[in-house]
Parts: C-alpha cells; structure tokens; sequence
C-alpha cells in the first residue's frame, strides 16, 4: 500500500483513482442470460416454450464490482471461493478475457460456482434459476482463502467486502480480515448481507441499504420523511454495535444518507433520471466509495459521488460498469466540491 495524496479538484481525484488497488473479498458469482422467443404453450404443462436465441454469461457479485473499480481506473483482486466446475471454468475464463487477475480465487471440489440463470422474452423476465450453496466454507477453503487475502493484502490500498450470503465470509473470517487490514492501516468498505451484518466492527465504511438496515437491526421503521426520527435511531444503534467511521445508506429514489464523527449528518437527494434497470447500481456506489475512502475525502463528498454514479448505471439495461468519463462530467455539472461545501 503506498500513500496517496487527497485531491484537490475533480479531475484529480479521477485521475488518482487510476493509482489505487482495490481487494475485494466475497461472494462471486456468475450471471447467466438466455434470450428467447415464445411462440406456444408446453403440451406437457401450462408453461410457454422458449425459442433460445442467444445466450450470455457476464461477471456477477463480487466480481461485477471488480468491473466497476476497474472501469474506474483503479486495480481490482479478487478474493473468492468457486467451484472446480463449468462455472467456475466460465468465471476464470471471463476474469482473464477482462483482463482481472484470478490470484486471488481458489477452487475448490466440494461446493458449486454461484450462478444465477435468467430466462426472457420479448422484453420479460421469465424464470431465475439459482445454482448455488449458502452453507459456510470448510476448514480446508477457509485456510486457502485466508492464504489469498494475506498475499493480495500487501497491495491494497482499500479492502471491498461484498457479501452476498453464500457462505465465502464468515463472521470469524471477517474479524481476522478487518483485523489484518487495520494493523496495515488499509480502510475497510463493507457491502453487507443479512447473516454477517453485526459481524463488520470497526470497518471504515458501512453500506446498507434501507432493507438490509432494518434486517440486520430486526428494527421496523418506514422510508418517509416523517420516519427520519426512527430511521437516525437505528443508524445511532448501527454506530454503537459495529463502531464504523462512516455509515451510508442507500435510500433507493431518496438518495442516500452519510454520518461520521468528522462531519455529522447528510442527506443527499437522488437526482431526476429516466430508470432502465436498478441492477448492479449497490455495485457501482460501494466501488466508487471505497476508491474516494482510500483516497481520503469527506463523508459527504464520498456520498454524493457514489450517488451520483449509482444513479448513472440505472439509466443503462442490465448489470453494467461505471462509465469514468461521464461521472465526471456530472460531477462537474452538479457542481461537487471536494471539501464538502
């Protein structure tokens, strides 16, 4: 990890993003598409017949946010378990047609590759079919992927954790990894799921959303104005169980929410789009956080540009990478300043 210097304009900060190496740790996934037509009705069961036109495998999870970093200028590693399987064939195929690094995935005979089938047609979202296991690594994947980590370590200047609830992390892995980390002074993002949310204590940055807040919190609270009081409540008890330094919340069409200590309370509003496709935008804003966290801007700069880039990939079809050059061009539009004013 080498010091980097906090910009001091925009176009600074984008070209210092081409500087940084990212390590994100997690879930990995491989995103299945069939395309089709449907023309009749099974004989066999009340259920349409697809026409398959053309098929497409693209990087998901943990890996989906390694695109991101990566359209960002910056370098990502991934750390992840897959299977010795087709799957995990694609995956490691896909990583090296991107040009990411596979040093960090270890393979392993005794669980699956994540995939995640998507059947359409004329325009609809048919049929999902998940391959995968939750159940936590054994003892022997536990220990390669601790080996990957402390390797890949040593070159992060910022630690992604994307947890998607499929059993890679565990809340005795993520302790010794933030653990690790801080010892380095390397900050830590985290993109969290369910089972591990009270599991990230003094990470440097903590990303929910509403729904995953109240979960993990087992707290019942709306997402109207009127409900501020209840929403800052779990946030003040979200600080007190994991102790991060900056908390941001995703709000959906709200925008988002940032606390810490250095600069109190934020709420930054969503800007007007026209919305295509929500998926994959929790991708872009934990990449684009985690890039100005090593960087070492303000809370609510951090938040306003991950925003701003959450809401640019919702305009595009599909899961899709940051394009760099247009977040900075709105950046520049909307006026952000990096001081935070």
């Amino acid at each position: 990890m080498s010091a980097v210097p906090t910009p001091a304009s925009l176009p600074e900060l984008f070209a210092a993003f081409n500087r940084l190496t990212v390590l994100i740790v997690g879930d990995v996934m491989m995103d299945a598409y069939v395309w089709g037509k449907v023309s009749r009705i099974s004989p066999e069961a009340p259920v349409p017949v697809i026409n398959v036109g053309r098929t497409e495998q693209r990087l998901g999870g943990a890996a989906n946010v390694a695109l991101n970093v990566q359209a960002l200028g910056a370098t990502p590693l991934l750390c992840a378990v897959v299977g010795e399987d087709t799957g995990g064939d694609q995956l490691i195929g896909l990583l090296d047609d991107k040009q990411l690094s596979a040093a960090g995935i270890v393979r392993s005979p005794h669980r699956p590759t994540t995939v995640k089938q998507r059947i359409l047609a004329a325009g609809q979202h048919l049929l999902r079919i998940d391959s995968e296991v939750e159940t936590d690594l054994n003892a022997e994947e536990a220990g390669l992927l601790q080996q990957r980590y402390e390797t890949l370590l040593a070159q992060a200047d910022v630690v992604i954790f994307e947890d998607y609830d499929k059993g890679v992390l565990s809340a005795d892995s993520i302790a010794h990894f933030i653990g690790l980390a801080r010892q380095r002074g390397i900050p830590t993002v985290v993109d969290p799921k369910k089972k591990n949310f009270l599991a990230y204590q003094h990470c440097t940055l903590f990303k929910p959303n509403l729904k995953e807040l109240r979960e993990g919190l087992k707290l019942e609270f709306g997402d109207t104005d009127a409900d501020r009081p209840q929403f800052e409540a779990a946030v003040d008890r979200l600080r007190e169980l994991l102790m991060p330094d900056i908390v941001l919340v995703t709000l959906s069409e709200r925008g988002v929410f940032s606390e810490s200590s250095a600069t109190g309370r934020s709420y930054i509003p969503a800007h007007l789009r026209m919305i295509s496709d929500v998926s994959g935008a929790g991708d872009t804003v934990i990449s684009i956080a985690a890039l100005c966290v090593a960087l070492g801007l303000p809370a609510p700069v951090t938040a306003a540009l991950a925003n701003l880039g959450g809401g640019l990939v919702c305009e595009q079809v599909g899961v899709v990478p940051i394009e760099k050059q247009r977040l900075l061009e709105e950046a520049q539009e909307t006026g952000l300043e990096l001081s935070g004013s």
